[in-house]
């Protein structure tokens, strides 16, 4: 299974995408979508729109996971990544592929074993899991893996939990 994993935002937008199979995972491709501060709204979120589609078409993902948006006292903050979030449901949805969102504690009890880790708990999980020799940059990245991986261990338990009925 090819999940895309994605960690929306607006100036970044990290994404990773992570081979699950038997019960392990492999990395693909990670990276970041950066939008320049200088450009208008609607080409930040068109670029954003497009990087994804991009992706989405050229690796094919049978999953896309989407970090669900958690309540942030800075409101302008939640408005701007509401924006690429928008943009990064839309562009899954014309893709036809299922999306899943998962809350950031479901991401860190997937990841890590406890709901309430540390970024940096995350982050060396991701590096050991997917056996990587470094911790990907920027955050926004290894946020992105950790959704992807906490997607195929829940696509896992659903489907033990389904062959158990």
């Amino acid at each position: 299974m090819i999940i895309l994993g994605i960690d929306p935002g607006f100036a970044i937008t990290g994404y990773g995408i992570v081979k699950y199979e038997g019960n392990k995972f492999f990395p693909v491709d990670y990276g970041a979508i950066t939008t320049a501060s200088t450009m208008e709204l609607p080409k930040r979120l068109l670029h954003l729109h497009d990087s994804l589609a991009e992706l989405i078409c050229g690796y094919k993902p049978d999953a896309i996971a989407i970090e669900e948006l958690f309540f942030n006292k800075n409101i302008k903050t939640a408005l701007t990544v509401g924006h690429g979030r928008g943009v990064a449901v839309l562009a899954a949805a014309e893709s036809g592929v299922d999306v899943f969102e998962y809350t950031p504690l479901q991401v860190k009890q997937s990841v890590v074993g406890y709901g309430r880790a540390e970024k940096a708990q995350v982050q060396q999980m991701v590096k050991i899991i997917l056996n990587l020799s470094k911790i990907p940059k920027p955050d926004d990245v290894a946020d992105a893996l950790a959704i992807a991986i906490c997607h195929g261990h829940s696509h896992r338990i659903s489907g033990l939990i389904n062959t158990n009925r």
